[in-house]
């Protein structure tokens, strides 16, 4: 209430300013200080007023005004007439010393209500991280300015400048685990497509414990630690360097084949994995790591197929459709370990059955085209085998 009366007070006090000083056009050719006539202020009072609720809204969605032209409107709008009246009468007595020192009043003002920037902000939440004696509430409130804040690139730059890595990856040591997941999911906004951000937070040691948090017994926690995960991963070679050193193809297969975790992040897991196969595919240079070839790990992917979420299901079919394109990967694995051919039919029976019904129709059609694809594949490796086989003479 105190912040929109000195809105108010500083507006009005504008507007009648900028009228005082407007130059004499029709009275005072040499130059000089013009007034507004009786005439004119009577004019101006027939102008039709701003709806106040429309302006209010305006307002409390905007948190300013565009441009000074904007804020005068406004002031003139919410205005009483003869009090605007009286003030141009009071304004018309000052000296220029005390007209000057007003203006200077009003545009010290001014700049004490400027909204501030999203630097500003930053700051401010950082700071509040910082205080021990925080409240949780307030903790998770900064916590939460800061996820907006760091979404456009430009912010996430800046969280390291301003000191605001460092302080979010000691929130992930915290004892509260919404604390814990607030921060992961901050460092996986701030990571995503961002190789600078990526850099400092590997080097600042945050992914052996984002790694760590991907356990956690806490759903919310370890779904948003994983996502923190791959967000540094992506098209990183150090990050996903430092992952395998961690033993992070272990973590994904604990998870991938393990039916007693939640399908929410199994789904970011297996997704993780079709991120490392695709980015393997583009790496020829780089010699495939085991694990991707490992016979147990493959079947546990391939399982996957047969979940009761059909989400689960695609995210499985574009991991094997990735991994089916790795040179190590063995087409009679897939095919008698794993028992690819006849997963991938009874995805085909299932997907026609869903067809039927109007609600899953287009989803089950793209699905049914992403396993027609894997299938294709499949079938192409193979005859791969089977043409070097003969080759052989086998």
């Amino acid at each position: 209430m105190e912040l929109r009366s000195s809105w108010m007070v500083a507006l009005t006090l504008t507007a009648v300013m900028v009228t005082a000083v407007t130059a004499d056009r029709s009275n005072n050719k040499s130059g000089g200080l013009y007034w507004s006539t009786a005439e004119e202020e009577a004019q101006a009072q027939l102008q039709p007023r701003v709806d106040d609720s429309a302006v209010e809204a305006d307002f409390d969605a905007d948190g300013g005004f565009s441009s000074l032209d904007s804020m005068l409107q406004w002031a003139l709008g919410h205005s009483d007439p003869d009090q605007l009246k009286e003030a141009a009468k009071e304004v018309q007595g000052l000296n220029p010393a005390d007209l000057n020192k007003r203006r200077l009043e009003i545009k010290q003002l001014m700049e004490e209500l400027k909204t501030p920037s999203d630097a500003q902000l930053m700051k401010v939440a950082i700071l509040d991280l910082k205080n021990s004696s925080l409240s949780l509430e307030d903790r998770h409130r900064a916590l939460e300015e800061l996820l907006e804040l760091v979404e456009p690139i430009d912010n996430a730059n800046d969280l390291n400048k301003l000191g605001g890595l460092a302080v979010v990856i000691g929130e992930l040591d915290h004892s509260d685990s919404e604390t814990r997941k607030m921060a992961a999911w901050i460092i996986g906004k701030a990571s995503q497509n961002n190789p600078l951000v990526q850099k400092q937070v590997l080097e600042l040691r945050a992914l052996s414990k984002l790694m760590k948090m991907v356990k956690s017994s806490f759903v919310e926690e370890a779904i948003k630690a994983i996502y923190a995960v791959s967000a540094l991963l992506r098209n990183n070679v150090a990050g996903q360097e430092m992952f395998y050193e961690e033993a992070g193809q272990k973590l994904l297969q604990d998870i991938v084949s393990d039916s007693s975790i939640g399908n929410r992040l199994r789904i970011r897991a297996v997704v993780l994995l079709g991120d490392l196969a695709e980015f393997q595919l583009g790496n020829t240079d780089k010699d495939e790591l085991p694990f991707f070839s490992n016979r147990i790990f493959l079947k546990s992917v391939v399982d996957l197929t047969s979940a009761a979420d059909l989400h689960l299901q695609e995210k499985a079919l574009i991991a094997i459709k990735s991994l089916l394109r790795l040179k190590t990967t063995e087409a009679p694995v897939f095919k008698d370990f794993c028992g690819l051919d006849a997963a991938l039919e009874r995805m085909r029976q299932q997907l026609q059955d869903l067809m039927v019904e109007e609600y899953h129709r287009d989803y089950a059609m793209d699905v049914e085209s992403l396993r027609s694809e894997v299938q294709l594949i499949f079938q192409r490796k193979l005859e791969k085998v089977v043409t070097g086989l003969a080759g052989f003479g086998v």
